[in-house]
């Protein structure tokens, strides 16, 4: 059987959560034109079903043209794109789970379709894909302040449509990711800066409205990572003084939860401790976070979706870490997307029950 810790309620402003088990957010291309069919209502629902503790949905575009770069992938505003995402949380809740959108802006991010393009231009801070990589223009102070909307009204239908939490996507390389970055961000007004904590005004004015927006008592979680995928390489908080100043911004601003990405959860975030990200963010903010990178499985997940295949993995690392404190709960990502009993089968102890990863799995919604 599995060791309790992963199986213990876990309880934040009025939100208890059964388990510290989460489903991370995986993009899927299923929803032609943006809006979420029956079928990933369905998808959501066999989770919940399935015991996951929260789930937080696929990355859904918030309100501005090029906020994604795929037409299949869910809009989180429109009449009927929000009637869609009502009719998930809906479905979710009936199956007894608990579900967060996670609010999405790609950024400058260009288009994953031969034959599509995203109907207005790309919004980036300073029009770099990548550092001295052109791509679009950047943001003028009105398109900054309306995307700061986007999110803000997203949120608000999401708490209007019953979702139990929001989460806003602020990793990766993505749009607040890429103010977040000195690589893309090289502004030289508010939203720019030398320094990390300045460039991250963007997130931090992006979670005030939020807030307004919910009100005090609504959960609102942000991911973050390090690494981006233009480059795994970038660390941009070289030491925990420097990840404090990033993150203590963040939580000064709004965010009730912080989402850690890392490729491997088990990787050390700073020479000198054994602490992941997760780990030290929880330490330097004192707010709850959300460890993610492979758990369950034995290859990481970039190299996963391009193709190599990753076998089920022990748990014991994730279960004493999360068990001495370093962190509250734990997102899963492709062993729930490959199996919607996943949760079901750790609590019961049935290993040998668990499947392996196989991109394959991306071709349909289990």
């Amino acid at each position: 059987m599995a060791s309790d810790v992963l199986f213990t309620p876990f309880t934040f402003k009025g939100l208890t959560l059964p388990n510290r088990i989460v489903m991370a957010p995986m993009t899927r291309s299923f929803s032609p034109g943006g809006v979420a069919t029956e079928e990933v209502a369905a998808y959501y629902r066999r989770r919940a079903e399935n015991q996951v503790g929260l789930i937080v949905t696929e990355g859904t575009g918030v309100d501005r043209p090029a906020s994604l770069n795929d037409p299949n992938v869910p809009r989180f505003h429109g009449d009927k794109e929000l009637a869609a995402w009502g009719h998930v949380a809906d479905e979710v809740h009936k199956g007894g789970g608990l579900i967060a959108p996670q609010l999405w802006h790609v950024g400058a991010v260009k288009t994953r379709s031969e034959d599509w393009n995203p109907p207005g231009p790309y919004d980036s801070p300073s029009g770099l894909s990548r550092p001295e990589k052109k791509f679009g223009e950047a943001m003028t102070d009105a398109e900054v302040a309306d995307a700061i909307r986007a999110f803000a009204d997203a949120a608000a239908a999401a708490k209007r449509l019953g979702f139990d939490a929001i989460e806003l996507h602020g990793a990766h390389g993505y749009l607040i990711d890429q103010f977040f970055w000195e690589g893309t961000n090289v502004r030289e007004d508010a939203y720019g800066s030398k320094d990390l904590p300045g460039r991250a005004r963007f997130a931090a004015d992006i979670l005030r409205a939020v807030r307004r927006a919910v009100g005090p008592d609504y959960p609102v979680i942000i991911r973050v990572s390090q690494w981006k995928q233009q480059d795994y390489e970038v660390k941009l908080a070289k030491d925990p003084k420097a990840l404090e100043a990033w993150l203590g911004a963040l939580v000064e601003a709004g965010a009730d939860i912080i989402h850690c990405s890392q490729r491997r959860f088990w990787e050390p975030e700073f020479e000198g401790s054994d602490l992941n990200f997760a780990g030290w963010a929880k330490k330097v903010t004192g707010v709850p976070t959300i460890s993610v990178g492979s758990v369950g499985l034995s290859g990481e997940f970039i190299a996963g979706f391009a193709g190599e295949r990753s076998e089920p993995a022990s748990l014991e690392a994730l279960e004493r870490m999360l068990d001495r404190g370093d962190f509250d709960l734990v997102a899963v990502g492709r062993a729930l997307l490959q199996d919607p009993e996943w949760v079901v089968k750790i609590r019961e102890g049935r290993h040998h029950d668990l499947s392996p990863f196989d991109r394959s799995a991306m071709a349909k919604l289990y």
